[in-house]
This record gives C-alpha cells, structure tokens and sequence, in this order.
C-alpha cells in the first residue's frame, strides 16, 4: 500500500476528515507515516543515527514516537496520535488503527525481541498499554486505559488492568457492554462481584453451620 492509499485509508475511517486534501496536508497520523517510512528505510540499510534523526523530526512535529526499527504494515490509521510510543522492535500488521497516548513498549527485562506484535484489523483505545514481547491475535480489540502483560487470541476484546478477555468470538466472558470507546466493560467490578457472592455464601454456610452446632449443645 502506498502513501496514497495511506491517506485514503485514512479518509475513509476517519469521518472528521472532509476530503484527502486534508489529510495529507493537516494530519499528524499521515504525516508520521510518512516520516516512519523514510526512517525504517534508513534503519534497514544500517544508516542508524539518519533514522533517528528523521523519526525524532516526526516526534516533534506530531507528538508521535515511533523508533526507525518498528515494522508497521499496511493500513495504519492512527487516531489524533499524539502521545503514542512504539518501540523498536514492535510490530503492527494491516488495517490497524490506534487511538492517542497508545504505548507498545518494553518490559526493561526482554531482550532481543522486546517489544509486542500486533495481527491484522486490531484496535487499541485510547491510554491502552501494551508491554514486551507479547503477541495480539487478528480483530482484537484493546480498551480505553487498559494494560497488557500477556499474549490475547484472536477475535477478543480485552480491558482491564491487568487486561482480561471480557469477549471472545463475540460472545460475552464477563457481563459487560459492547466496546464502543465509552461505556468500557469494568472487569475488576466483575470480579468483585464474584467475590462478594463468594462472601456471602460462605456467611451463609458458617452461619448455618453455627445455628447447628447450638442447637446440638442444647
């Protein structure tokens, strides 16, 4: 996919853009891939400190952060932007799209590949933390604010800190709502939901267990 099919990617999912015009001239996600690409190609043929002046350019210019050595594939739309990390050796696949203050970064503890590996069609929400070397399966959706340590299958929606499967293959993991950038499914709720059920059976159990043993006594 070239650079103008980039920006027509990006026209079509964005419904704030008005024509394409705009968005080669006036939108920082377009204007980092481009930088991106310059930068990568730079990196991949040794030229090591040219890309990393041409990708610290585009991380003053858009307030986009993403190191020369990231593999970025076809498709990207990324969404406002600013804010968003992407390290060297992280890797995002087609028809992805981000939304601002997304990091894809490092444990400090990984080497070698150290940083995630995105599949195809994913969405990350805005806040979203991915960290080290872990792998997000095709059509996953990360929510809003939510933290990930762990590889996610495909076809999943995960949200959380730590990030949960509250989705998988469409059908509901937890009770929640759909993934719409507003109404985030709040996993920790969920799970102290169960806990007090536990509670509260186990009340109910020593209770019970207590009138016996009176009842024996008298």
């Amino acid at each position: 996919m070239g650079l103008i099919a980039d920006a027509k990617n990006i026209r079509s999912k964005d419904p704030a853009a008005r024509n394409l015009l705009e968005v080669i001239l006036l939108y920082p996600g377009f204007h980092i891939l481009v930088n991106h690409r310059i930068a990568h190609w730079l990196y991949r043929h040794g030229h090591f400190f040219l890309a990393r002046w041409v990708s610290q350019r585009g991380r003053h210019r858009t307030g986009i952060e993403i190191h020369p050595g990231a593999t970025i594939g076809p498709g990207l739309f990324i969404d406002h932007g600013m804010g968003i990390v992407i390290g060297e050796t992280a890797e995002i696949g087609a028809n992805c799209t981000l939304y601002h203050q997304v990091t894809l970064g490092g444990t400090g503890k990984d080497v070698g590949k150290r940083h995630p590996t995105i599949g195809n069609n994913v969405l990350i929400g805005a806040g979203a933390t991915i960290l080290g070397p872990v792998y997000i399966g095709d059509n996953t959706r990360i929510a809003a604010g939510s933290v990930v340590l762990r590889c996610m299958p495909a076809n999943v929606t995960a949200a959380g800190v730590p990030a949960s499967i509250v989705r998988m293959n469409g059908e509901r993991v937890v009770p929640s709502d759909d993934l719409n950038q507003q109404d985030i499914p709040d996993v920790l709720s969920a799970h102290l939901a169960k806990l007090d059920e536990r509670l509260a059976a186990l009340e109910s159990r020593a209770t019970a267990s207590e009138a016996s043993e009176n009842r024996e006594i008298d």
